[in-house]
């Protein structure tokens, strides 16, 4: 079997879905910008071949997947994990006749209106949008909607380029600016939350879990908070159904998921968007954290043909990524917090400065199987 990983590097801690198909026997095929000595050992090792080359162009992304296909023969599977990559996945895919996601089917799941359109199809709630035409269209929308209005490119993830308006002088300002491809959606109040989890090629959901997240990645990266986020171990009804149904609507298969709600005060929830890959930074770690088990190995035995019949798990943990800032002055110190914490830290890292914005300068993995102790553990780590 040949599988072709893009960017197989990052997040750090991708690499180990590279070992993880090694050990299954795959041939995995690296495809990135990085020379090869800079790759960690345990990735060089688990690759079977490495294309260096500028992924961003697609002519050579392309003349790279034809070295793969000389060297190895017929690619099976194409995969990044990674938002940034799946439009070149689709893309590849449909060139060389690969299995998964095609470029429609991939820019319907991705794209904020066509997203709504299959929230409606599988009855999940959502937020009224257009896509931004004219003026006038948006002006006769906050006439409807009222405001807070918020303002997203269609295809985007994250706050890059959203931006909220909250009256009607400032919508005339935002309209002053070019706003094509963009839609405009009322401001929704909640928390947001997350239903992720693993299916299988036959629409089987093998591992799910939900985050809770302490503020919107817009408020975070505008206002530079201190961001932290949290798994529940047990998943509310109501947002599992909801959850499974957007898995089943969207036709994911194969494939990690990662779905965004706002849940209201009132215990309701309205769908934000859908992420065809895992959760974002170093998730795929809590995932593992959470439930003592190896994320990595089972989607690399899912891809193999494995039914996955054996696997069972319990969510044994709440697990936390808890950030801070540089420059900014806390109550204790690193050390204090190591000794504080004891074995509840689980990880201290840098955050990659490409995902910093959204998750902090440095991260705190910390683990608790009570939810008030790890409160209390996160409340220790932001306070200033």
């Amino acid at each position: 079997m040949n599988v072709v990983l893009i960017s197989p590097h990052f997040p750090p801690q991708f690499f180990l879905f590279a070992v993880a198909l090694k050990e299954r026997g795959v041939n995995v095929l690296g495809l990135a910008d990085a020379p090869h000595h800079e790759l960690r050992p345990e990735l060089r090792d688990a690759l079977a071949e490495y294309y260096a080359t500028n992924v961003e162009d697609l002519d050579q992304a392309r003349r790279a997947m034809g070295w793969f296909i000389w060297k190895r023969g017929r690619i099976d599977r194409i995969d990044s994990h990674n938002e940034h990559w799946l439009g070149l996945e689709a893309q590849l895919r449909e060139d060389f006749n690969v299995e998964g996601p095609r470029p429609a089917e991939m820019h319907r799941r991705r794209t904020k209106s066509g997203m709504a359109g299959l929230f409606r199809k599988a009855d999940v709630p959502c937020p009224p949008g257009e896509l931004v035409q004219s003026d006038d269209q948006v002006r006769a929308f906050a006439r409807a909607h009222g405001y807070p209005l918020v303002f997203k490119p269609d295809l985007g993830v994250g706050a890059a380029r959203t931006f909220k308006v909250t009256s009607a002088a400032e919508l005339d300002a935002v309209l002053a600016q070019p706003l094509s491809g963009y839609i405009v959606q009322p401001f929704i109040e909640g928390t947001i939350v997350s239903y992720d989890g693993l299916v299988t090629r036959d629409g089987r959901i093998v591992f799910e879990t939900s985050h809770v997240y302490s503020g919107g990645i817009m408020e975070v990266v505008t206002g530079k908070l201190d961001v932290y986020y949290w798994n529940r171990r047990e998943i509310p009804r109501a947002l599992r159904t909801l959850g499974q149904r957007v898995v089943d609507g969207f036709g994911i298969r194969e494939r990690f998921f990662h779905v965004e709600f706002f849940e209201r005060p009132d215990g309701s929830y309205c769908a934000l968007e859908v992420n065809i890959r895992p959760p974002g930074g170093f998730t795929t770690d809590m995932m593992n954290y959470s439930a003592d088990i190896d994320v990595y190995r089972l989607w690399a035995r899912m891809l193999t043909g494995d039914p996955l019949t054996d696997f069972t798990y319990e969510r044994k943990y709440h697990v936390a990524h808890v950030a801070r800032r540089r420059g900014r002055s806390y109550r204790l110190s690193h050390e204090e917090l190591v000794q504080r914490l004891g074995d509840r830290l689980l990880v201290f890292r840098d955050v990659p400065e490409v995902l910093a914005g959204a998750m902090g300068d440095q991260m705190y993995l910390i683990r608790d199987p009570d939810l008030g102790r790890l409160t209390e553990a996160i409340a220790d780590i932001q306070a200033s």
